[in-house]
């Protein structure tokens, strides 16, 4: 996923809103993508969208939170802005509960919206620079032998090894070879972390 020239993803079935939207990001060097609805967005979806989107909440078939459910049921992490012409307080709250940068009401002032976007946009690469880090950790992990695995789980549970040892019925020395290969091959530097690297990538178990 490139980080260059972020997108906005404009989602919204009004066409003079995309058009007014789209006229003013792109008069400050943004670039603009419009959708007429979230079925549309969603077919048209690459895994190397880089940007954020923004959604109108009321449109027909799939309304902008249920297109927000969906987004992060296929773990689709661009940052998510609710511009909505018919919003209240209940629907707000919900929106930004399950993960929305923020919830504007028509019509935007202009400065308010490129404030967000560039706040979603420095999100946006939050989010990637994150799954880059976990992909290389779990890589890192994947190099581990099954036993390797096994001293690993141990260690970062805080077992010593004389405990691992025992539990494995292996020697105490064989333990630290193994601590050392398994540090070698994580990258990690110190016991924490390792358990940190094992926690991001949720391997720990």
């Amino acid at each position: 996923m490139s980080t260059h020239n972020p997108i906005v993803f404009i989602i919204d079935d009004d066409a003079a809103v995309r058009d007014s939207l789209t006229l003013m990001l792109e008069q400050v060097g943004i670039h603009v993508q419009s959708f007429d609805s979230a079925k549309a967005f969603l077919s048209a979806f690459q895994s190397d969208f880089f940007g954020c989107i923004i959604i109108d909440v009321q449109m027909p078939d799939v309304d902008g939170l249920q297109l927000q459910e969906e987004l992060s049921r296929r773990k689709i992490v661009l940052p998510v802005i609710f511009l909505t012409g018919h919003g209240d307080i209940p629907m707000s709250v919900r929106a930004i509960k399950a993960g929305a940068m923020d919830f504007l009401t028509k019509p935007v002032i202009r400065e308010k919206l490129l404030v967000c976007v560039q706040t979603a946009f420095a999100e946006a690469e939050k989010r990637v620079g994150e799954m880059i880090r976990n992909q290389e950790m779990i890589s890192c992990l994947a190099k581990l032998t099954e036993r390797e695995r096994e001293v690993m789980v141990l260690a970062v549970q805080g077992r010593s090894n004389k405990e691992i040892a025992s539990c494995l019925g292996i020697s105490h020395r064989t333990v630290e070879i193994y601590k050392s290969k398994i540090m070698h091959k994580t990258g990690a530097a110190n016991l924490l972390d390792l358990a940190r690297i094992t926690r991001e990538s949720g391997l720990s178990n």
